[in-house]
């Protein structure tokens, strides 16, 4: 998941190399925090949530053939 996460959030950005992922596993909950540069936080976002949304979809259906449950945290760099 966190191979993927990685891939689709560089794809978005304009600072790929501002990109980091932390996972914290738990027992069956892995919560998964994507860093990306404050000027980039719009284009992982999207209008209304969407990419986002879209991308917590997706990895809600990776983590389900895990038997696991996912939580995406996306912050800025300023942060």
């Amino acid at each position: 998941m966190k191979e993927f996460l990685e891939y689709v959030a560089k794809s978005l950005v304009d600072k790929p190399d501002a990109v980091w992922i932390e996972v914290d596993d738990d027992a069956d909950e892995t919560v998964l925090t994507l860093g990306v540069d404050s000027e980039d936080m719009g284009r992982v976002i999207g209008r209304d949530g969407r990419i986002a949304n879209a991308i917590r979809s997706l990895l809600r259906v990776m983590a389900t053939r895990d038997g696991r449950h996912v939580e995406l945290e996306i912050v800025s760099d300023a942060e």
